[in-house]
C-alpha cells in the first residue's frame, strides 16, 4: 500500500522550486489521467485554473489526458427540456432521449469549452469522445439503466499519437456500442479504463468533496484496494462515491500506480498532490 504524509493545511504549504523538482522529475515522461467534473466545471475561475494546471503539466514533461464529466450540466439541460431523470447506485438511468442530451452537452458544449480554455492558456488541446478512433467500445451496463454503458474494449492509439506530438487530449465519455447505439459511460469509469490502457502513473478523480470519508465524515488519506472494497461493502461509500471507488480498484488492478480522489473545487489541488509531499484528498494504491 502506498502512503504519504499530509499535514492539516496541505493546501497552503509553500514549496520552493528546488523542493518541487524531485516530484516533477518523478512524473516527467509519465502519463497522468485526470477526470474533471462536478461543480468545478461550472466555475469559470476554477476551469481556468484547471486549464493553466494542464498546460503546466505538459510544459514540465508530463503527459496529461483529461476525461470530463458534466452531470450537473446534463441535469440542467434535461430539466429545461422537461425530461425526467433518475439515478440508481450513483449512475444516471439513460433512455434514448437522455443519451442524446448527454451527448449534446458532453461532446458538444463542455468538451469544446474545455479545449478552448486549455488552448487559451497556451496549450494544444484536442477534443475527442469515446466514439473517436474506437477509443471506447461499450455495451449496456444493466437493463434497468437503459443506455448507460460499460466499456468492453479500449484502443488508445489515438491518445499515444496525440501525446507524442505535444497535444493534450480532452475526452467526452460518450461511446459507441457494438450494436451501433450511443452509450453514456460514467466519466470516472471511462477515465479508469483509459488510465489502465495507457499504463498511467496516476489517475486523478476530481470531485466535489475533499476525498473519501469514513462513517464519521473524517477524511481517509490512504486506502488499499482491500480497504476501498470494505467501504463499499459496509455501506460507508454511497451514491457517486461507489463508482469512484470501483474505478480506483479496477485501475490499480490494471496497472495504474495509484489513484487519487480529491476536491476539484480547490484551486491547484492537483498540483499540491503531484508536486508536494503533503498530498491532497485520498490516495488509493
Amino acid at each position: 500500500m502506498m502512503t504519504r504524509r499530509k499535514n492539516e493545511d496541505g493546501w497552503t504549504s509553500a514549496q520552493t522550486l528546488s523542493e518541487a523538482l524531485p516530484f516533477i522529475q518523478r512524473y516527467a515522461g509519465k502519463t497522468v489521467v485526470i477526470k474533471f467534473g462536478g461543480h468545478a466545471m461550472g466555475s469559470p475561475e476554477l476551469t481556468q485554473n484547471f486549464a493553466n494546471d494542464m498546460v503546466l503539466l505538459r510544459q514540465v514533461g508530463i503527459r496529461p489526458v483529461i476525461v470530463h464529466g458534466g452531470g450537473p450540466q446534463i441535469g440542467k439541460m434535461l430539466e429545461r427540456l422537461s425530461i425526467k431523470s433518475e439515478f440508481v447506485d450513483g449512475l444516471r438511468v439513460s433512455d434514448i432521449e437522455t443519451v442524446e442530451v448527454a451527448e449534446m452537452v458532453l461532446s458538444g458544449g463542455i468538451n469544446k469549452a474545455l479545449v478552448q480554455a486549455i488552448n487559451a492558456a497556451g496549450g494544444k488541446a484536442v477534443g475527442l469522445s469515446g466514439k473517436d478512433a474506437n477509443l471506447i467500445t461499450a455495451r449496456k451496463l444493466r437493463e434497468d439503466l437503459g443506455f448507460a454503458g460499460r466499456p468492453v474494449a479500449t484502443d488508445v492509439t489515438v491518445l499515444d499519437t496525440l501525446a507524442a506530438n505535444g497535444f493534450i487530449p480532452v475526452i467526452s465519455p460518450i461511446s459507441a456500442g457494438e450494436d451501433g447505439a450511443s452509450y453514456n459511460v460514467n466519466a470516472d469509469t471511462a477515465a479508469g479504463v483509459i488510465a489502465g490502457a495507457l499504463g498511467a502513473s496516476r489517475l486523478m478523480l476530481l470531485t466535489d468533496i475533499e476525498g473519501v470519508m469514513d462513517k464519521d465524515k473524517n477524511l481517509l488519506t490512504n486506502l488499499s484496494t482491500i480497504d476501498a472494497r470494505g467501504l463499499i461493502k459496509d455501506g460507508t461509500a454511497q451514491g457517486g462515491m461507489i463508482p469512484k471507488l470501483e474505478t480506483a480498484i479496477s485501475a490499480v488492478e490494471d496497472g495504474v500506480d495509484a489513484v487519487v480522489i480529491l476536491d476539484g473545487r480547490r484551486a491547484h489541488g492537483l498540483l499540491v498532490e503531484l508536486f508536494t509531499d503533503q498530498g491532497a484528498g485520498t490516495l488509493i494504491g
